[in-house]
């Protein structure tokens, strides 16, 4: 198996300290969020939605931001001591094994970052797992219209750059179902565009445990 972590982090480091636009959909504005909620963000990056979960999820609701790269992990915390928040929390941890307890919570978001592994089967199930019983996922990502060259798919620099890792939008659909979420739906799809060196489209999913 080719070892991402090393690109991946190289890459998003050195995007930590710039000021730039690393979404591909509104997974946060498509969320219900309410007070007392206990909210997820994978691949927080410089924690922005971390920190308007936070907000939402007053009177003891807690807002944990997940990602691997220590230069986007420092730059969220050093913005959530600047504004005062409590109810955060930012953890190291690849999104294979998310170093946080099962059934902890209401909300799950992420935005363009599931496509960075390429073990995605093993990343939704740590989703099914973390989430409460009846906690939903809204999750924004990409989808490749055709099957990705093993070329790609092995160089860590091309999946890095979010698109070599992409999926099929059959085969993302079914690992959301083989992690045991029964029901899904898209909220959100946009026109197929160039990325990279292949076709995706970019969408919005959410499902209930």
């Amino acid at each position: 198996m080719v070892d991402l972590s090393g690109s991946i982090v190289k890459r998003y480091d050195a995007l930590s300290g710039k000021d730039c636009c690393l979404s591909c959909g509104g997974a946060f504005s498509l969320a219900e969020i309410k007070a007392g909620d206990n909210c997820i963000d994978l691949g927080c990056g410089k924690g922005h939605d971390v920190l308007r979960m936070a907000t939402l999820a007053v009177d003891g609701g807690m807002a944990w931001g997940v990602d691997i790269s220590g230069g986007m992990l420092g730059a969220a915390a050093r913005q959530a001591e600047l504004m005062g928040f409590e109810n955060v929390r930012f953890i190291r941890s690849g999104l294979e094994q998310i170093d946080l307890q099962s059934d902890l919570a209401d909300v799950v978001i992420s935005n363009c970052t599931i496509n960075h592994s390429l073990k995605q089967e093993q990343v939704w199930h740590e989703i099914y797992r973390i989430l409460k019983p009846g906690g939903q996922f809204v999750v924004s990502d990409i989808y490749s219209l055709d099957q990705v060259p093993e070329a790609f798919r092995n160089d860590p620099d091309m999946v890095a750059q979010c698109w070599a890792g992409a999926l099929t939008k059959d085969l993302y659909m079914q690992n959301i179902k083989n992690a045991g979420f029964s029901e899904s739906e898209i909220l959100e799809e946009s026109e197929p565009y160039d990325k990279g060196k292949i076709r995706v489209a970019s969408f919005t999913v959410k499902g209930v445990k």
